[in-house]
């Protein structure tokens, strides 16, 4: 995918439209359990892939989990569903009070937070779920500068602009659909309207964006989260520290993150066609990566793991025919890449990994 471009992804896209009802159900899992993963753990969230898949698709929590973690995951859950219903009635506009919502759901209730001062003092200060920010905030960016976003006074007002802003300028369609949610996610992180929340509601409302204009659903990986943050940083040593001006920064402006945002819906939408169109017994996806494994040995272990899930080692080595040290190597590897795990109560296999095929 090194030259790949926005038009030929999504050329590439439209080509395989409409999708099969399968494909829909195929993808729309993948997506869900991709999107919330990533853009929770961007946050700090430290529920694994294999335990969000499980949460999310069986409502179980397994290994050790942080109670805290696993209800900001099903939060997130919700307010996915709640963005794409949103997103589908294209005709709907963009509303204060759907954001406001949106952040409800995502936070669920106040709750305080606890700071310890030098000197031993405690503070503690209260976060709001669907309330705008009542005190300052700011980042510590990654070259250990602060970085202050609007203030609590100027708030409502910039969201005011934001919002109408965003509805004229869909109307008016002189924006790609691209353009429009990298210019609306730059804006709404420069406002940071909420105490908390404000990545994981930026990233929704980038999807509600490209949703409603018929873009499957882009996820920010985890892994490349570096990527991320250097290109809003970018822009913002271009645009400047004014929150304001952040708050209506012009798309040539933003042009570091305009870039990076092209490459990154470019990349996810090719990964998503890759996905539904590429079949092969030795290929496999996890978290968007394509795993081409170069032995039969993977494969066909995995899918024995899948169809029999409770195989002891020496039922594995004599249905594969294999050597157990063969075996422990294989299982060991696929553990090491958190591609298996297996269950501490039943000791059954669970395989997170998806199959092309």
């Amino acid at each position: 995918m090194r030259y790949l471009t926005l038009e030929k992804a999504m050329e590439a896209w439209r080509q395989m439209q409409p999708l099969s009802e399968d494909d829909k159900a195929k993808l729309s899992r993948r997506s869900t359990i991709d999107f919330n993963y990533n853009s929770n753990h961007i946050e700090g969230n430290t529920l694994t892939y294999g335990q969000t898949e499980i949460l999310l698709l069986f409502g179980k929590v397994i290994g050790e989990a942080k109670v805290k973690d696993v209800q900001d995951m099903t939060a997130s859950n919700v307010a996915l569903r709640m963005m794409t219903e949103e997103a589908l009635v294209k005709t709907t506009p963009l509303t204060q009070n759907f954001i406001r919502t949106l952040h409800q759901t995502l936070l669920r209730e106040d709750y305080t937070v606890y700071r310890n001062l030098p000197g031993g003092v405690q503070t503690s200060y209260t976060i709001h779920a669907g309330q705008y920010k009542t005190r300052p905030n700011s980042v510590i960016t990654r070259y250990g500068d602060r970085f202050e976003y609007a203030s609590p006074e100027e708030t409502p007002a910039l969201m005011t602009d934001l919002v109408d802003w965003y509805n004229k300028a869909e109307q008016e369609g002189k924006l790609s659909p691209v353009e429009l949610a990298a210019l609306f996610h730059y804006r709404y992180i420069r406002i940071h309207p909420f105490e908390d929340g404000n990545g994981r509601i930026a990233r929704l409302l980038v999807n509600y964006i490209l949703t409603k204009h018929d873009y499957p659903m882009i996820v920010v990986r985890s892994r490349l989260k570096s990527d991320y943050l250097e290109a809003l940083h970018a822009a913002d040593q271009i645009v400047g520290p004014t929150p304001s001006k952040g708050a209506h920064a012009s798309l040539t402006a933003i042009r570091p993150f305009l870039q990076y945002f092209k490459s990154l819906v470019a990349r996810e939408v090719y990964t998503d066609v890759c996905f539904l169109t590429e079949h092969d017994k030795n290929l496999w996806w996890y978290d968007g990566e394509r795993i081409e494994f170069r032995t039969e040995n993977y494969a066909n272990l995995l899918m024995l793991m899948m169809t029999e899930p409770v195989l002891t080692l020496e039922e594995i080595q004599r249905r594969m025919g294999i050597n157990m040290s063969a075996v422990k190597k294989l299982v060991n590897q696929l553990v090491d890449k958190h591609y298996i795990e297996r269950g501490s109560s039943d000791g059954s296999w669970r395989v997170f990994i998806t199959p092309s095929i």
